[in-house]
Order: C-alpha cells, then structure tokens, then sequence
C-alpha cells in the first residue's frame, strides 16, 4: 500500500503509475545484465580461485627479493608473515560482507557499493572509488610495463646474433604488448575470461618457481653481501629510509586483489541454501595457500643468492640458464595478460555504467568497442612515458593497496 494524492489504494489501482515502475525497472535489469559484473552469475567455486590467484600472484612477486635487500632477513621475513595473515583475514572479511544478511537478496557486487553502505551513498563514494581507481589503473599500467619489458628481456636472451638482431628499444615493445589487450578487452565480462585467467595463473605460479629455483641452481653470487644498499652520491641513512618506505610499499602491491574481490564474487551464483561466501572462501584459501608457495620461496632465495645485489626484478637479475630465463620471461608475458583483464573488468563496468545509467547512452557492442579500448590506450600510453617498474610498484603499493587491502577492516 502507498499513499498517492491523499490515497491509499495499492499501485494495481493506478494501471498507468505501474507500468512506468515496471518499465524502470525492467530498464534497471536490462542494463544489470550487460554491465561486466553482473551480466553473469555461474561461475565456479574454482574460477574464483585461479581468478584470485591470478590477480593476486603477480609481477610484483618479482620485486620481493628487492625488498629484502632494504628491510634484511628478520623484518623482512616478519612482514612478508604478518602481511600474508592480515591480507588473508581482511580478505575473508570482505567474502562475508558481500551479501547482508539482515536484507536476503542483497549483494554488494562492486567494491564501491559496499563502501556506500558503510559511509553513506555520497561520502563512501569519495572515499572508495578513487584509491580504487587508483589502484587498478595503476596495477594494469604496471602491468603494460612488466609485459613490454618480459617480451624484450626474452628477445633479448634468445635472440644473440650481432649481425641478424637488431636492438628493439622498450616502448616498441610495451606498444607490442599492450596492442593485444585492444582484443581481450572486448570480452564482457569475467566469465568469458576464465580460459585466459586460468592460464594466467598457471603462469604465475610457472615463473614463480623459475624465479627460485634458478638462483638455487646457480649458487650465492661471489662477494654477496646482505648490508643494506648504499649509494655513493647519498648517505647510507637516507638510502636506507627511502628504500625501506619503497620496499614496503612493493610488499603490499605483492598482496594486491581484495579490491577486487567482490566484483569476483559477483559471478557466483547465491542461494539461502548455498550463498556465495561459502564457495568464495573455498577459492581464496586455495589461492591463499597458492600465494604462500610463490611468495616465501622467491623472496628468501632470490634475497640469499644475490643480497643487496639484486635488481627490482629478480627474473632480470639472473643471467643464467639462458632457455629458463626466456621462458621464464614468456610466462610472464601470459599471465600479465589475464591480470591485466581482471583488474580492468571492474574500471570497464565502472566507465559503461556511467555512460549507460547515468548518461543513458545506449548500452551497445560499439559503446563498448571505443570506451575500452581507450582505457587500454590511455595504459599503454602512461606505461611508455613511466618507464619504471620498480619505483612505480612501491609507489602504488604505498598510496592504494595498503588502503584497499590491509586497512579494510578499520
């Protein structure tokens, strides 16, 4: 019953008032269906763990052993411990606020959704949709980077004839590599990317052992050395603080997905009997447990073989085997490719619901085609002009995943 011009009668009464409401809402349905995140709801408890694994299991992997050399074995190893654990109860506390309880039915499928409820529609939206937006379109331009500069690093090994090789400079190479998400970015939604992020996450776990295993083959470097880094133009001490504020800041990029997280969730399918949480928790723990056998091995290894030597990507710091190196580099050029499109997913259904709720643009195949491969070029555009993969990883793990990943329970 609603009160309408002083009367009582149900909505039935007023034929015309019904079907506009109907109308809107059929509208409001239409267009939840095409939007990325919710278009699809029947995926698989294990798609949410290869999907996990995949965002999570990343390039920034490749940087842990750097920051060893600036926070040294013990709270080094503390952090790497400490992170893994608040990372995975923060994760867990996302899982479960996904759905409310108090209202059936109701899910949180956007990051930005639930911080509304929290803080208000307008406040949460201030707060949350920035260091988010921050945070993937940061993660997806270093991504661009780590792919552009794994294809030059395998060229580079495998290609060694002076006279036949000619010296590709990296930004032809990021173009290369970013030239392909043009592509994979048309597909709608996570769902459709499922083959793309399993592989990606079998390649991420592929080059994570390679990155462990190779400089335990080779032995500690002569002259290793475990001080922290020095510079000579610099003092120790201000060497020493800024390297650490940097190294700890690529720990937290390496802890990188909770935001998104629930656009994950989203694809599973939820009832009273079987709500999402309960598959979604099964995925994370095994993408969990995933995370612990590429972090730890990586970190201690790469850090015991080369020290204070190694660069900010340890897979680039080795210089043999040659053959493990070079695919070790193609692997990942694969999974940076899945990563890219699952931190990308949520910023496509962000940009096409803007346009098609609120600027009520037609929610067609072209409005897709142009709106994202702008997003990719404007990627590969800042990934070409920033050029630095280590400084850019500890500035994004700084300023937007520690907020969106190890503060979410505060």
């Amino acid at each position: 019953m609603q009160k309408i011009c002083g009367s009582t009668r149900p909505l039935y009464h007023f034929p015309v008032l019904q079907e506009l409401i109907d109308e809107v809402q059929r509208e409001r349905r239409d267009v939840e269906n095409w939007l990325p995140i919710t278009s699809s709801r029947n995926a698989r408890w294990w798609y949410s763990a290869f999907h996990n694994v995949t965002a999570m299991v990343g390039a920034g992997v490749l940087s842990l052993p750097s920051a060893m050399a600036y926070l040294t074995w013990g709270p080094g190893m503390a952090l790497l411990a400490l992170s893994w654990v608040v990372t995975l109860f923060t994760l867990w506390q996302l899982v479960e606020m996904h759905e409310l309880e108090a209202e059936p039915g109701r899910r949180f499928n956007r990051y930005h959704e639930l911080g509304q409820y929290v803080f208000g529609e307008k406040l949460g939206l201030w707060l949350v949709v920035p260091q988010q937006l921050i945070a993937m379109v940061g993660v997806d331009i270093v991504y661009v980077l780590a792919g552009g500069s794994s294809l030059m690093g395998a060229y580079d090994l495998l290609c060694t004839d002076p006279v036949g090789c000619r010296h590709i400079h990296k930004t032809a190479w990021i173009a290369i590599f970013g030239s392909v998400h043009f592509f994979l970015a048309q597909c709608p939604n996570f769902n459709s990317i499922s083959i793309v992020s399993f592989s990606a996450a079998i390649m991420s776990v592929s080059y994570s052992m390679a990155a462990w295993i190779a400089p335990l083959c080779a032995g500690r470097v002569a002259s290793v050395s475990y001080a922290v880094p020095a510079h000579e133009s610099k003092s120790t001490a201000g060497i020493a603080y800024f390297g650490i504020l940097n190294a700890v800041g690529q720990v937290a990029f390496a802890f990188a997905g909770h935001n998104v997280v629930l656009e994950i969730q989203a694809s599973l399918p939820s009832t009273p009997e079987t709500p999402s949480k309960v598959p979604m928790w099964r995925g994370c723990l095994l993408a969990y447990a995933v995370v612990a056998l590429c972090y730890f091995p990586v970190a201690i290894v790469g850090y015991w073989a080369m020290g204070n030597g190694v660069g900010d990507n340890v897979l680039l710091s080795l210089g043999k085997p040659v053959w493990l190196l070079a695919v070790a580099n193609l692997m990942v050029v694969i999974h940076v490719l899945g990563s890219y499109q699952i931190f990308a997913m949520p910023v496509f259904d962000m940009m096409e619901s803007i346009l098609v709720s609120k600027l009520e643009w037609n929610h067609t195949r072209f409005l897709r085609l142009w709106v994202r491969s702008l997003y990719v070029a404007f990627t590969i555009f800042v990934a070409i002009t920033i050029p630095f993969f280590g400084d850019l990883v500890g500035f994004l793990g700084g300023i937007a995943f520690a907020p969106t990943t190890f503060l979410v329970n505060f």
